[in-house]
């Protein structure tokens, strides 16, 4: 979708998803991949899906770009000007043309984050080359284009790559619960551990994420809160709070489950949000503390 053109540069609009600017001739943005002419739909309840990319799109990030090559296992493939770099996880490279030099990330507190068992390793790639990434499986690629200082929260393990300009760190979610069956006692962590945080610096940047089914995209208001299911979180804004809250509906029976764990944001902000995640794997043992729930009236179901 793009907006009405302005009257000093006649063929020229705005993305609507990212208010990069879009030229007549473009079949989709050159910032997030979004084709152009694509209607915006939004639920009653105030949810927009994320505007898929097209099939070979092109994005354009200072001298380099990024083609966008597939549909339903989506491949990115950077053309890499001189003295441009991005970074990425180690076990999403593809292929790269041989000019093209891969060397490990160096990472501040990285020793830290694997003495907690979560292990990340860090690969860049200088230019000039292509070089290319893909998570070998079905979903949907997400292409966020960041300006100066603006930043981002996002689950781990949904990176696949990000320009050099753009900083990288991560910081502990504080979600947790644990469970106790008999003498055996286990802490949970629904949304990760850890979550990532990027950010771009003096110049603009490009993020791409991997998320499973279709991604769904909710602005929340000031005080304006949600609940969803922990593992279909993908990235909010850095405003977004989190908690973590546990029901347990009334009347319930061995037929039914004896609780449901929500994680629960509250705004402003934006929310993003995949269709198709993985259950949670916690035995259904008694829940035995938290990490703290937020205040909100109990409700019976």
């Amino acid at each position: 979708m793009m907006t009405t053109s302005s009257p000093s540069h006649p063929g020229v609009g705005q993305c609507a998803w990212c208010g990069a600017a879009v030229s007549i001739s473009d079949l989709s943005c050159p910032g997030c991949g979004a084709s152009i002419g694509c209607s915006t739909r939004t639920t009653d309840s105030g949810w927009s899906e994320l505007a898929p990319i097209r099939d070979m799109a092109k994005l354009r990030v200072g001298s380099s770009t990024c083609q966008i090559e597939g549909l339903y296992v989506p491949v990115a493939d950077f053309n890499l000007a001189a003295g441009d770099g991005v970074y990425f996880a180690h076990h999403s490279v593809l292929w790269k043309d041989p000019p093209v030099e891969v060397r490990r990330m160096p990472l501040a507190g990285a020793f830290s984050r694997m003495l907690s068992g979560l292990p990340i390793v860090m690969a860049e790639a200088q230019g000039p080359g292509h070089i290319a990434f893909s998570r070998d499986e079905a979903g949907e690629m997400i292409a966020l284009p960041l300006q100066p200082g603006q930043a981002i929260d996002v689950r781990e393990h949904l990176f696949l790559a990000a320009t050099h300009s753009v900083g990288y760190s991560w910081f502990t979610t504080g979600i947790w619960f644990t469970t106790s069956g008999g003498k055996d006692s286990k802490t949970h962590y629904p949304c990760g551990r850890f979550m990532d945080r990027f950010t771009a610096g003096e110049q603009p940047g490009l993020l791409l994420l991997h998320a499973a089914g279709n991604v769904f995209i909710r602005t929340l208001a000031e005080g304006q809160t949600l609940l969803i299911k922990p593992t279909a979180f993908v990235y909010k804004d850095p405003h977004v709070h989190l908690s973590l809250l546990v029901n347990y509906p009334t009347g319930a029976s061995s037929l039914y489950p004896q609780r449901v764990i929500w994680l629960h944001l509250a705004g402003p902000g934006r929310v993003a949000v995949q269709s198709a995640y993985e259950p949670m794997e916690e035995g259904g043992q008694s829940v035995t503390s938290t990490s703290g729930q937020p205040t909100i009236p109990r409700r019976a179901w």
